[in-house]
Order: C-alpha cells, then structure tokens, then sequence
C-alpha cells in the first residue's frame, strides 16, 4: 500500500518537474546556479485507496535539494496511525521515482496539475479508485521518522550529515544532545554516528534570517562511537 501511495505522489511531482505548460514551476524545480535553495518548493495532498481503512490521507513534499518527504494518515485507524518517510528523487524521461532510505522505489507521472500514482514498475494502475494527488501549500510535518546520520558540534552549531541522502541540515538547538556528543567524541573533535527519531522544519538562520531546513531531534538519540555511515 505504501508503494501505492509512493506511485501517486510520484507523478504530481512529475508534472512539476516536467510540464511542458507551466515553466515557472519547473524553474522552480530546476534552480539556476544563481538562485538560492528555497527548502520547501513543492507539496501535495489526497485521499488515496485503503484495503483495511477509510483512506490513506498522503501529503507529499518535493525539495530543491534533490530531497522529499512524505507523510500518511490512515484515517479511521488506531493510534499510531501516522507515519513518514523519506528519501531522494530523480527523473527520468517522462516520470519521477522517490528512493526512500531503505532503497526502495516509488514511481509518478503528471497528470494535470496534479501528481498520480504509478504501480511498482512505473506503470499506469488500472483502477476505479483515485490514485491522485492535488497541489496544496503546506508545512513539512512533525511525524518523527527513523534517521541515522553523522553529528557534529561545534561553535554554537550542530550540523547532520544524513546516511540514507547525503544531505547536511542544521540541528536545532538541543542542549542534552550537545552534552551527549561532548561525552560520546571524548578528546576527538569530529563528526558522531547518530540514530534517533526526528523530523524537519524551518527554521530562521541566526545570522541572515532565511528560512532554513532544519532537523528537529524528537527522541531515541543514540551516538555509536567508532561508527560512521558505512558501517551496518
């Protein structure tokens, strides 16, 4: 189901990235070497099908930065029943695939302006129910998503280096884990394997006021010492 989901979110994303009609969006998409990263540039929500629930409420998040994130509700189902994930998108001729941090892929196309669902080959799905996703601004979510990454501290910033994307963000503020880095480096000032749940947000940067992606440690922080990304 999560793939199916995946599919439709895909292909908004797609016509984002490749309608023909609407260039600004793809501008948008497709910075030039001049325009600064705007984090969040994209986003979609629907209802998609549900074998067990009412529906599976999908809101999708395409990054400048190669990044995207997703979250599902499934509605009318118990507690926990929201989870996110995350991962790196590219393109293809004509579609969009998200590789999530296990390496799993999700395929879109455009369709309108609006994103739909392909199957787990990339393939149109031969359905009477709505597997597509609508534009809509909104904010990233606070869902806590499993993270694993290299943590490093020092003159008043935390910077993550994420495993699964490779992709850098600032931490924000978070005094336990500074003082747990402290104990977890010892003499060494370098970078710490970090596990933990979090999500991103936006967050100003002290010194220029833009609005930056910013990872927001929930819980279940753990160093690794003697570990780094390569390591299983």
């Amino acid at each position: 189901m999560k793939k199916a989901l995946f599919s439709a979110l895909a292909v908004s994303t797609l016509f984002v990235l490749f309608g023909c009609n609407n260039r600004a969006e793809t501008q948008i998409l497709q910075p030039t070497q001049n325009e600064e990263l705007k984090p969040m540039q994209q986003s979609w929500r629907g209802v998609l099908p549900c074998a067990d629930c009412e529906g599976i409420e999908t809101s999708l998040f395409l990054e400048k930065d190669g990044t995207w994130v997703m979250n599902q509700r499934y509605q009318g189902a118990k507690e926990p029943s929201s989870f996110a994930r995350y991962g790196t998108w590219a393109r293809t001729a004509e579609k969009l695939v998200l590789t999530d941090t296990t390496g799993d892929k999700t395929w879109f196309r455009p369709k309108g302006d609006s994103m739909e669902m392909l199957d787990i080959e990339g393939n149109p799905i031969a359905s009477q129910f709505n597997y597509t996703l609508a534009p809509v601004k909104a904010a990233l979510p606070a869902t806590p998503m499993p993270m694993r990454g290299m943590y490093f501290y020092m003159a008043d910033a935390a910077i993550f280096t994420d495993c699964a994307t490779n992709k850098k963000v600032s931490v924000a503020n978070n005094a336990q884990l500074e003082r747990d880095y402290a104990v977890a480096r010892g003499n060494n000032t370098k970078p710490v394997l970090l596990t933990l749940n979090g999500h991103y947000t936006l967050e100003p940067n002290p010194d220029s006021g833009e609005m930056v992606k910013t990872l927001v440690v929930d819980k279940e922080a753990t160093f690794i010492v003697g570990k780094d990304c390569s390591s299983q």
